[in-house]
């Protein structure tokens, strides 16, 4: 019996996730790096881990209907051999049904689950059999089954945008999102890099914002040449759109206060043509390094990457142009990116915490403005208590700074992912 390789680390990967919270992205990659694998087997077994964080609510009402225990109560390897079988059955076209179920059979017959290979095979049979349907209505529960949210995040999204573009928020949540890098004008443009990335056959395509490209095909950035050249970053478009928005000129003085891994100052530098001084900040080493290392690569100069407490302000860093402060926030306009997020239950009380630490970094950074500067708050989360709310509050406690900018970055509208950014300048 030859077992799907991608399969199991499909399995393996969402209990590492779902199981013990581990981040998607690392979990992958760990995975990978344990197995020497083909690309067609890491392209599977990503699609799975993916498309099951994606669907898990959904899959799980479907597993629901056809045992007698609690689903959380089913053994992570055979329940999680379940959820990719029934992934592969509703989602994935072109896998025979027979497939899905064998593979997941054995898999669990190999394992120290291997009692419950009978298990396994008897539910996903009964679904094949008699496929149960979803609920229709548009109420939260009905929603929340279908589009494998939490009610909580799809009242948040009724509540703060009304039902019909929460629907379209989370049908965006379940669609693969860009991939969106950004052209290091310091080193080529737009037309270099895609004959350059054409040639290590990677299919790219203007989505005409700029300096931006889509990336349309699959990329092993660890072993790109124009990756490790420095050519470009990534950065989603909206990133892009709003460090373009804010009126970078040369030789500005900038702190981006909420700085890694660096994108938005990375964009800044090229703007500023590496003249200038950018203070990069971050809480932890680690993630300062992040930004040494990105700006390295990039052939970036004018970056002082450096350890320091957004929260707190300190009178040493002086006073500069514009201040960034791109806050940490819930992460809701990225959860097609990082699925997991749904499935985090955050608390009144934890949730109260996050926006006090918004509010004080807010406060903090609008410190550091010089008269005449700009003051720019950002967010990838679609929730007004983080975005608006933080703005209005703000603009009460402190008269002298007046809107510029204002406003959200929709997927279902500008394609991009979920954004907010307010651009705030200082009369005086």
């Amino acid at each position: 019996m030859t077992l799907s390789i991608s399969r199991k680390i499909a399995i393996e990967v969402l209990i590492a996730v779902l199981k013990d919270k581990a981040y998607s992205n690392i979990a992958v990659s760990s995975a990978f790096s344990n197995h020497n694998i083909s690309g067609k087997d890491k392209a599977l077994a990503t699609a799975l881990v993916y498309g099951v964080l994606d669907r898990k609510l959904t899959i799980d009402y479907v597993i629901s209907n056809y045992v007698k225990t609690p689903v959380s109560r089913i053994k992570p390897i055979t329940l999680n051999a379940i959820r990719i079988a029934i992934y592969q059955i509703m989602f994935m076209d072109k896998i025979p049904d027979s497939a899905a179920v064998n593979e997941s059979v054995n898999i669990v017959k190999s394992s120290k689950e291997k009692f419950n290979a009978s298990f396994v095979n008897g539910v996903l049979r009964s679904y094949l059999r008699e496929p149960v349907s979803l609920p229709e209505g548009n109420d939260a529960a009905s929603l929340s089954i279908r589009y494998s949210c939490p009610p909580s995040i799809i009242g948040s999204f009724i509540d703060d945008y009304g039902t019909k573009t929460a629907v379209n928020l989370l049908e965006q949540s379940l669609k693969r999102p860009p991939i969106t890098l950004r052209i290091n004008t310091l080193k080529t443009d737009k037309s270099s890099l895609i004959d350059s990335l054409n040639g290590e056959g990677v299919t790219v395509k203007d989505n005409g914002k700029n300096n931006a490209l889509d990336i349309l095909s699959g990329f092993d950035f660890k072993n790109s040449k124009t990756y490790n050249s420095g050519l470009f970053h990534i950065e989603d478009s909206a990133s892009q759109k709003v460090i373009e928005s804010i009126g970078i000129t040369e030789n500005m003085r900038i702190l981006d206060i909420c700085s890694a891994p660096g994108g938005k100052a990375f964009t800044m530098a090229q703007l500023m043509n590496n003249t200038g001084e950018i203070v990069a900040c971050d809480l932890y080493e680690h993630r300062v390094n992040l930004i040494r290392s990105g700006a390295k690569r990039l052939g970036i100069t004018n970056i002082n990457a450096i350890e320091n407490d957004a929260s707190v302000f300190c009178e040493n860093l002086g006073m500069f142009d514009v201040v960034l402060c791109d806050v940490p926030c819930s992460g809701l306009g990225v959860i097609r990116r990082k699925p997991e997020i749904k499935y985090k239950e955050v608390s009144k009380k934890e949730f109260e915490k996050l926006t006090e630490i918004q509010a004080k970094i807010l406060d903090v950074a609008s410190r550091y403005v010089k008269s005449g500067g700009k003051l720019v708050y950002s967010t990838c989360t679609l929730k007004n208590a983080e975005n608006r709310g933080q703005i209005t509050a703000f603009l009460d406690k402190h008269s002298g700074f007046d809107v510029k900018y204002n406003d959200e970055f929709m997927p279902h509208i500008d394609g991009t992912d979920g954004f907010y950014c307010a651009i705030l300048i200082k009369n005086r």
